[in-house]
C-alpha cells in the first residue's frame, strides 16, 4: 500500500501543473479553419448535394462521416494545446445537423461548444459557420451578410456571417467568410471576391463610424491572396509592419507571406495563405485592452495534417478526397489561429 501510494505521488509531480488549472480568463484562442466539404450523408432535397450521399460520386458513407467530425474534433484537441479554442470559424459546412454531431458527439462535448449557423443560397449547401465556448464567449447578436452580385443577379453566393461577442465585458465583432472560389477561372472570378471585399468593406466602416476603437476580427478563406487586390484594394487590408499608420485594418498574413513557401494551401508546389486574419488597429494598439499577442497569426501544420508530396516534393496537406478517390486525411487547407490578450 505504501509504495502503491509512494509510486502515486511520484506520477503526480511529473504531470504538467496546468492539466488541473483553468482557462486563462485573459488570453483567448480563434481559429479558423476550412474543413473540406463536411456534409452529411443524407440527401437536401433543396440542395445540389447529391455527390456526398453514399450512392454519390464521393460513395460518402457514415462511416466516413463520423471519423471526419472525430478528425475535426483531434485538430480543435490538439491546436491550443490543454484546452480547445474559444472562438472557431469554420469554412464548408453543410448545414446545422453536422455542427450539432460536432459539437455534441465527439470529443468536444465536455467543452460546452454551441454554434452560429444560418443556411445560405449557395447551391451545393456549403455554408460557414463559427463555433464558440459558451462558457467563455456569449454571442449577443448574428445575422447573415447577404451577397448578390450586380453584374450577375440571379448567382447563389455564400453569405459572410456576423457575429457580436462578449468577451469578459467588451464586445468583439467577427466576420467569417469564404468568398467566390478560383474555379472557372482567376481572372473571370477576381470581381466576385472584389465586390464581396467591397460589401465587407462597408460593414466595417459601419462599425468604426460609430466606434473607431471597435474590436474586429474578420476571418476566413477568401480564395485570393493577402496582396491581391480583393485584399489590397478593396478591403484595404494593410501590412502593420510597413502601413501602421495608413489603415484602419491589418493583414496578419504579411508576415508569413514573406516567408519562403509557407501557407495554408498547396498548390503544385506553391503554398499560399487563402486562408487569413484581418484584424482592426486598436487590436495592434499597445495601450489597448484586447491585443493580438505578439501580433501575429499562426499557421497549425502539425505532422498528423501533412502527407508527403510525391510528385512536388516537400509535403502537402492530407485531404480527406482527391478527386474521387478516398483518402481519410483532414482537409484540403491548413487552420490558423491568433491568441487576443487582456491587458
Amino acid at each position: 500500500m505504501i509504495r502503491l501510494l509512494l509510486f502515486s505521488l511520484l506520477l503526480f509531480s511529473f504531470l504538467p501543473l496546468n492539466l488541473f488549472s483553468q482557462p486563462d480568463s485573459t488570453r483567448y484562442c480563434v481559429v479558423f479553419y476550412n474543413v473540406e466539404n463536411l456534409f452529411d450523408p443524407e440527401k437536401d432535397s433543396v440542395k445540389n448535394d447529391e455527390a456526398f450521399t453514399p450512392s454519390g460520386f464521393y460513395r460518402w458513407t457514415y462511416k466516413r462521416f463520423y471519423k471526419k467530425l472525430n478528425d475535426m474534433a483531434k485538430v480543435f484537441l490538439a491546436i491550443n494545446g490543454w484546452e480547445p479554442p474559444d472562438i472557431v470559424g469554420l469554412a464548408e459546412i453543410e448545414n446545422a445537423n453536422v455542427l450539432r454531431k460536432l459539437c455534441y458527439a465527439t470529443g468536444l462535448k465536455a467543452y460546452h461548444y454551441r454554434y452560429v449557423h444560418y443556411d445560405s443560397p449557395d447551391a451545393r449547401g456549403i455554408d460557414v459557420a463559427l463555433l464558440y465556448r459558451k462558457d467563455r464567449i456569449e454571442i449577443i447578436e448574428s445575422y447573415p451578410i447577404p451577397i448578390v452580385f450586380p453584374f450577375e443577379p440571379n448567382s447563389k453566393n455564400r453569405d459572410i456571417l456576423y457575429a457580436k461577442a462578449l468577451i469578459a465585458s467588451d464586445t468583439l465583432h467577427l466576420f467569417v467568410n469564404h468568398w467566390t472560389s478560383r474555379f472557372g477561372g482567376y481572372g473571370a472570378t477576381i470581381p466576385k471576391r472584389n465586390y464581396y471585399a467591397q460589401v465587407l468593406r462597408g460593414k466595417v466602416d459601419s462599425l468604426l463610424y460609430i466606434n473607431n476603437n471597435a474590436y474586429i476580427i474578420i476571418m476566413g478563406d477568401f480564395n485570393d491572396y493577402p496582396t491581391d487586390e480583393s485584399m489590397v484594394k478593396y478591403l484595404q487590408a494593410k501590412n502593420y509592419k510597413t502601413e501602421e499608420n495608413q489603415g484602419t485594418l491589418f493583414n496578419l498574413m504579411f508576415p508569413l507571406v514573406a516567408e519562403k513557401n509557407k501557407g495554408t494551401h498547396k498548390t503544385q508546389e506553391f503554398w499560399g495563405c487563402l486562408d487569413q486574419f484581418i484584424v482592426s488597429k486598436s487590436l495592434l494598439n499597445n495601450q489597448s485592452r484586447w491585443q493580438i499577442e505578439n501580433r501575429e497569426a499562426i499557421i497549425f501544420d502539425a505532422p498528423f495534417l501533412l502527407t508527403t508530396d510525391e510528385k512536388h516534393g516537400g509535403v502537402k496537406t492530407f485531404r480527406t478526397y482527391s478527386g474521387p478517390k478516398y483518402l481519410g486525411g483532414y482537409s484540403d487547407h491548413l487552420p490558423i489561429k491568433i491568441y487576443i490578450n487582456l491587458r
